[in-house]
């Protein structure tokens, strides 16, 4: 166990002592490992089934019809129990109309989630029909199916007093003999009640002046049939199992700023009717009490099952806890068991009172009328003329409506959880009871994970074994539903993404007598030649050892022979000898040449989880290794080795290099790199003078134009001194010439042969313009805003500004000089389309 685990572990163990909740074992010692675990892949045996809706976590199992109800988010299902994925299902589409999804909607709603309807509620209701409730988008609503023709039928029921509206809150129902028991948050902003409807007169929780519930999330609910052989004539009772804020603690322990919850069990009598004229329509039964486990006001209710063996005396309730959310940095989960006797004597106790001073509550230790409050009609009842709930007197209606809390709490069996895991948090609960070999009755818990994990566990005296551990779903997906068919064998999986069946036990994964024997499944046993489902199989002959597991087998260790496997190396190498450890509880013990026991402290040699490692081997290590698995004082063969160490291989005078050829080619390597080096030096300098090159051109010519020079077509006008004062507005004119004479050069491409139909005459270079005065001796540069480049048939007119010009000279024989050439050029053609690259 790593540091941190166990030093929360610890932490949760001092708090549970300081809170007067001693246990006989520390938090480490109730911890159980999966012996076996059995991942995605490794499943054998498995059936699925999924169509296109999501969440199948509402089950009905019929065994003794075959067939296996599921109810999905807008649908219904039913499957063949025996096989779920054989095809043969029918179906009911229950979707929620347009209409409800759009209020759902503008409730303000997920429309992903939500605004759908979630089948919740699915039992039979009599010999014909069953009974459906959904939430229908934050609408619930109620149907009787006919399971003969299962379709939906004309008329739905209001479902608001009998389905929660939100799917993702606590829910649970029951049908008993006609009426239809259910608790939860009903209506769209109701407090949480406990509810009777449908064929029975209706019944709920009181609400004033003291609420019975204080924001209850409900688990789960279980009938038992006390009135069966009961000598005081008692009725049958529903026991609800819950989550609440506290009122008898105003503060948890270690956060005094919160209002801590508590793990509640309730009860009400199945023939209450409610008060004649105190708590009218109200249960005068309802009683409820704190459900401890191993750690008060930080455990969190997850789930619940029960079990009887044959008598509702002997039911027990095995509950699922994890921690409350202040354990942020920690996950771990308790399981424990409760006896029907401890709830009967928790509700047998005295009572607690509501100070109004203190506004807590506190034991009440003043007197209670008769009959006793809160207690269902028995024949003592009756003989004093009690013979229903409207006949008791007011005084005892009174108390019930100010006393629904007892004093005492309901503890485990044994005073401590069976099971304290951490690093998992178990969301479902499932039980099974099964007769062994040895003659004694073994409860098998399958215990759901929030990742989608089984663990299969038995339980043996006061502690749980936890047999395997079965990974169900290869997407992590909390399981929500467990269902067990004794005919089938089978143990169905709902969770978001569908159904799985998975078999009660998998005996032929037990390959030998050992693993058969220290499995502990009370559903297999060896019959000497391989494990086998005890289901199955006639049990003479049979071997099995529940209590300790390591009884049964003939030989004293198992797999008597394996086959040798060889390995040579050289002296000074290392090497690796495999041994797969199947079993989780086993520890590896590694034997060299039948005799010397190899340990960790052993000098070169390390004992992992993947084998026995040999660090620099020595011919010493040779000889023959077994590998053991130890287990409960068992030893299973696992792996044997032979292993050679073969001395270091002389080195040969040939082979050995000469000091001169080593020189010789220390010196052709240094030639090498100097050749490489010169080289680059070469190409470096070649590429240098080039760059330096091509930028002088630059310099010189100012732009380099690849490919044949093409000439240019350009219509040039006279020009006269004015048009170098002209305007912006003028500029933008379309004409193709301004009407004073001026100049507009239009630049384009001249037409090829092949595209123009006049033929193009030769256009003579016109001649270089005269050179000018001394005072503008710096060219053109003098000119920068009237002409920038005069290159062969090409002009660029440049910035015109009203400014007066620099030179008188430049405005007259520059001016004239232009004139002339423009005169030469003025009948060449111009091109339609121009090239916007030019100015």
């Amino acid at each position: 166990m790593s540091g941190g685990p166990a030093h929360l572990l610890t932490a949760l163990f001092m708090a549970v002592a300081a809170m007067g909740y001693p246990s006989r074992h520390s938090a480490t010692d109730l911890d159980a490992t999966p012996r076996i675990t059995v991942t995605f892949d490794e499943l054998s045996g498995v059936r699925r089934f999924s169509a296109h809706t999501l969440n199948y976590s509402t089950l009905l199992l019929e065994d003794d019809r075959g067939i296996l109800y599921v109810g999905a988010r807008g649908a219904i299902f039913a499957l063949n129990s025996s096989d779920v994925a054989d095809g043969s299902h029918h179906t009911i589409h229950w979707e929620a109309s347009p209409e409800k999804q759009m209020d759902c909607l503008q409730k303000g709603k997920n429309n992903k989630t939500e605004c759908f309807n979630h089948v919740r509620f699915l039992q039979r209701l009599n010999g014909t029909h069953l009974y459906a409730c959904g939430t229908y988008a934050f609408h619930p609503l109620c149907a009787a199916i006919d399971a003969n023709k299962f379709m939906l039928p004309s008329h739905f029921e209001e479902g608001k007093e009998k389905c929660p509206y939100d799917p993702a809150r606590g829910y649970t129902g029951l049908i008993v003999d006609g009426g239809l028991y259910t608790a939860t948050r009903y209506e769209f902003r109701s407090l949480p009640d406990i509810r009777r409807n449908l064929y029975q007169r209706p019944l709920k929780t009181e609400e004033s002046p003291l609420h019975w519930l204080n924001d209850a999330e409900f688990v789960t609910s279980v009938l038992v049939r006390e009135s069966k052989d009961s000598p005081v004539g008692d009725d049958d009772k529903i026991y609800y199992f819950f989550m609440e804020r506290a009122g008898e603690e105003t503060t948890s322990f270690f956060d005094k700023s919160q209002v801590a919850r508590v793990a509640r069990v309730a009860r009400v009598c199945k023939s209450d009717v409610g008060g004649k004229k105190i708590l009218q329509r109200k249960w005068t039964s309802f009683m409820k009490a704190r459900l401890v486990c191993y750690i008060p006001y930080y455990e969190v209710l997850r789930s619940v099952c029960s079990l009887d063996g044959g008598g509702w005396a002997s039911t027990v309730f095995y509950a699922a806890f994890t921690l409350s959310a202040q354990w942020r940095t920690m996950e771990a989960s308790a399981v424990c068991r409760y006896s029907i006797s401890a709830v009967q004597r928790a509700f047998e106790g005295p009572y607690m009172e509501y100070q109004d001073w203190a506004r807590k509550w506190s034991r009440y230790d003043g007197a209670v009328p008769e009959p006793r409050p809160g207690s269902c009609i028995t024949d003592h009842s009756r003989r004093k003329g009690y013979n229903s709930s409207q006949d008791l007197p007011n005084s005892v209606l009174d108390f019930v409506k100010l006393h629904p809390l007892m004093f005492e709490e309901v503890k485990p069996a044994g005073g401590e959880p069976l099971l304290v895991k951490k690093n998992v948090a178990y969301s479902q609960l499932a039980v099974d009871r099964v007769q062994a070999l040895d003659g004694h009755s073994y409860d098998v818990l399958f215990m759901g994970t929030g990742d989608g994990w089984i663990h299969k566990a038995v339980v043996v005296n006061s502690g749980i074994h936890i047999v395997e551990e079965v990974q169900v779903f290869r997407d992590l997906q909390p399981v929500e539903s467990l269902v067990i068919s004794h005919i089938q064998r089978s143990l169905y999986v709902g969770a978001a993404s569908g159904i799985v069946q998975v078999p009660l036990a998998s005996c032929a994964r037990y390959a030998s007598c050992y693993d058969c024997i220290l499995a502990r499944d009370p559903y297999c046993a060896w019959d000497g030649r391989a494990c086998r489902s005890i289901a199955t199989t006639d049990s003479t002959g049979l071997v099995q050892d529940i209590q300790s597991g390591n009884k049964g087998c003939r030989s004293s260790s198992g797999r008597g022979s394996l086959l040798w496997k060889n390995r040579t190396v050289l002296q000074g190498d290392d090497v690796l000898l495999p041994c797969d450890q199947r079993s989780n509880l086993a520890r590896a013990v590694w034997l060299l040449n039948g005799s010397e026991v190899l340990g960790t402290g052993q000098d070169r040699l390390r004992v992992g989880v993947d084998g026995l490692l040999v660090t620099d081997t020595l011919p010493q290590h040779s000889g023959e290794y077994r590998c053991y698995g130890e287990e409960q004082g068992l030893r299973t063969l696992l792996a044997t080795y032979s292993l050679t160490v073969l001395p270091e291989l002389p080195r040969s005078p040939t082979a050995a290099p000469s000091p001169h050829a080593a020189s010789q080619a220390t010196n052709d390597m240094k030639v090498a790199y100097i050749s490489a080096i010169v080289t680059l030096v070469v190409l470096c300098t070649v590429l240098s003078i080039i760059l330096l090159y091509m930028s002088c051109l630059e310099k010189r010519k100012g732009k380099y134009v690849l490919g044949e020079p093409r000439p240019a077509s350009v219509e040039l006008q006279t020009v006269s001194a004015n048009c170098l004062r002209k305007g912006p507005r003028e500029e933008e004119e379309e004409e193709l010439t301004y009407p004073d004479g001026c100049l507009r050069i239009i630049p384009g491409e001249a037409p090829t042969a092949a595209t123009s139909p006049v033929k193009e005459l030769p256009v003579a270079m016109p001649p270089l313009p005269p050179p000018l005065p001394a005072e503008l001796t710096n060219g053109v540069g003098a000119l920068p805003n009237v002409l920038r480049k005069m290159n062969g048939n090409s002009y660029m007119l440049l910035q015109q500004q009203e400014e007066p010009l620099a030179s008188p000279l430049y405005s007259a024989s520059f001016t004239e000089e232009l004139s002339k050439i423009l005169e030469k050029r003025k009948h060449t053609q111009l091109v339609e389309k121009l090239d916007e690259s030019s100015v």
